[in-house]
């Protein structure tokens, strides 16, 4: 099959359109698919935080507090000593588990947006909540250890 262009098949597609953004036309920001450093960069929500620094600085201070949020719900111990087994064991700490995952998604999805700075507060975010709420150094009365246990990692099981 012999068309316009000399047999081959470039002819056979459309030609490239022009799209616009209805809610945004005059935002051109690209999605970056690497790491980069700058305050242009597109975290969460569509035009968040914008070319604006204040806007950029404020959007690493909600991942940062994003981040040691979930480092508390995850070291926190919000059930009481002899409440209702099936109520604090089961509703509670499902409902906490719920809130924290969901919290890290959002975390994960910032980290997305592929921008260093927005990396280094999450990461620095999670070391100082596991600081304050996963180790023993700012507990008035540590626990001892029991069974030898000396670490402050929670345990690894199934």
């Amino acid at each position: 099959m012999d068309n316009m262009n000399g047999g081959d098949m470039a002819g056979m597609s459309p030609p490239p359109t022009k799209t616009t953004n209805m809610m945004h036309p005059h935002d051109h920001q690209m999605m970056h698919m690497t790491f980069f450093w700058g305050k242009n960069a597109l975290i969460l929500f569509p035009g968040w935080p914008g070319s604006h620094s204040g806007h950029y600085v404020l959007a690493l201070f909600l991942v940062f507090v994003l981040a040691v949020v979930v480092e508390w719900l995850s070291n926190c111990n919000l059930i009481r000593e002899g409440s209702d087994r099936v109520v604090a064991t089961g509703l509670v700490r499902t409902l906490m588990h719920v809130v924290r995952v969901g919290l890290a998604y959002l975390v994960m999805l910032a980290l997305m947006s592929f921008n260093v700075g927005v990396f280094l507060v999450a990461v620095f975010g999670h070391a100082v909540g596991f600081l304050f709420f996963g180790t023993r150094v700012f507990k008035k009365h540590p626990p001892t250890p029991v069974l030898g246990k000396t670490t402050d990692l929670p345990p690894m099981t199934c």
